[in-house]
């Protein structure tokens, strides 16, 4: 079965479940599951691991939490390159 009708199939209410896979979080931010796996391994993007292989989860509050720190610093890049062109 392909998991990404799963993953699709499981987000057609409009909401996501509570721990995501990192394929879930490339999804959610269009990225290859290398670079999901890279923030976490970086702690850019908190994440526990569960199961006898130790398979990373992401709760998706820290992914919630991932994007707004994103936001704040693209908001912080741009006041500062604003305040030097000044």
């Amino acid at each position: 079965m392909d998991n990404r009708i799963n993953v699709d199939a499981r987000w057609q209410n409009g909401s996501m479940p509570r721990f995501l896979t990192l394929a879930d979080v490339a999804e959610q931010l269009q990225i290859n599951s290398p670079a999901a796996y890279a923030l976490v391994r970086s702690g850019q993007l908190k994440a526990i691991q569960v199961g006898g292989r130790g398979q990373w989860r992401v709760e998706e509050a820290m992914l919630e939490q991932y994007i707004q720190e994103r936001y704040a610093e693209a908001s912080r890049m741009i006041e500062e390159a604003k305040a030097k062109g000044s």
